[in-house]
């Protein structure tokens, strides 16, 4: 690493690598003024089809979020194309009632500082 003065961020002299997409995190969320009770009138259809994307191993994890309804996922796909599609085959995406956020998410990339050799003093 360079040098660096108090206040400055760190100069790398080799740019980090790109970050491989290993998952996608899906954060599925619902309108202000979607009417809450359509989503509970499908929401048994749309917990067997989720389940079975978990069995399948296209959901890797799935989370309620705390703050608002919805739902987080992390699936086991690299395509965001791929993942906004089969989310949008849900029943909740078919009624256009829930949208989702794709993230592309990998390894955490800062640890390949781990594996460079130290520079001498």
């Amino acid at each position: 690493m360079a040098e660096q003065t108090e206040g400055e961020k760190p100069q790398f002299k080799t740019p980090m690598p790109q970050t491989p997409t290993t998952k996608i995190l899906a954060v599925g969320t619902f309108a202000p003024g979607t009417d809450m009770s359509q989503v509970q009138r499908i929401l048994p259809t749309e917990v067997r089809e989720t389940a079975q994307l978990y069995l399948d191993g296209k959901i890797d994890q799935w989370y309620s979020l705390e703050d608002r309804p919805g739902v987080v996922f992390i699936l086991n796909m690299t395509d965001t194309q791929a993942a906004h599609a089969m989310l949008e085959e849900l029943p909740l995406g078919k009624a256009h009632l829930m949208t989702f956020q794709l993230t592309p998410i990998g390894p955490l990339n800062p640890l390949r500082q781990l594996l460079v050799p130290a520079a001498p003093h």
